[in-house]
């Protein structure tokens, strides 16, 4: 799997090679303009204005407008053949794009960053690690946070004392099954206490 990143102004045709503008309407900022996106997006993806993505293909606006990116989201995008990361910056994105280039419109949470950068590396790194092969462990992808809706269990690691707290008798009695029972129960009340909003969901 290769990740690359791309420059906008390669797609610009004046020898400013502007990507922003000033907003119709007025107002603050700079706004992305739209023909250096869509000349992007058309020539890494081989799409036009005939021709849609072939399938596989996901075009991702990074925006605080975008649905809220969660686990389920990372595992839909792993999916892809091909995923392209359009990162906003400045007062925001024109939004023919959002309407008729990208397939999704995607926020990291319910605040604003000075651009898309650090939300594009979130999404590569949750997407990334979901990829067969890109883990030591094929199970350590599955077994953590969020895979079964809940928080992860408390994990534990040598020494069985530390500063007199000690691991829990269980993980060390080496029965397999009260192991697993005690992880769910674990993992229930950990959600329980630090994201009780999982528990209304499920």
């Amino acid at each position: 799997m290769d990740v690359k990143v791309h420059d906008l102004r390669g797609w610009t045709h004046d020898k400013h090679k502007q990507v922003d503008d000033r907003p119709f309407g007025g107002g603050d900022g700079m706004v992305l303009k739209p023909e250096p996106i869509f000349a992007a997006v058309e020539e890494l993806t081989g799409a036009s204005e005939r021709k849609g993505y072939a399938a596989g293909t996901r075009v991702v606006l990074l925006s605080p407008q975008g649905r809220v990116f969660k686990q389920a989201v990372a595992n839909e995008l792993a999916k892809g053949a091909h995923v392209v990361l359009i990162c906003g910056r400045y007062e925001g994105v024109d939004e023919r794009v959002a309407e008729s280039l990208v397939t999704d419109e995607i926020s990291i949470g319910d605040y604003v960053l000075s651009g898309g950068e650090p939300a594009a590396v979130v999404v590569v790194d949750a997407v990334v690690r979901l990829i067969p092969g890109a883990l030591g462990s094929e199970t350590s992808a599955i077994n953590e946070s969020f895979s079964e809706g809940l928080l992860d269990y408390p994990h534990y690691t040598r020494p069985p004392e530390f500063r007199g707290m000690r691991v829990p008798d269980v993980l060390l009695n080496g029965n397999h099954a009260e192991i697993a029972r005690w992880r769910a129960e674990q993992a229930l009340k950990k959600t329980e206490r630090n994201r009780p909003d999982l528990l209304d969901k499920k």
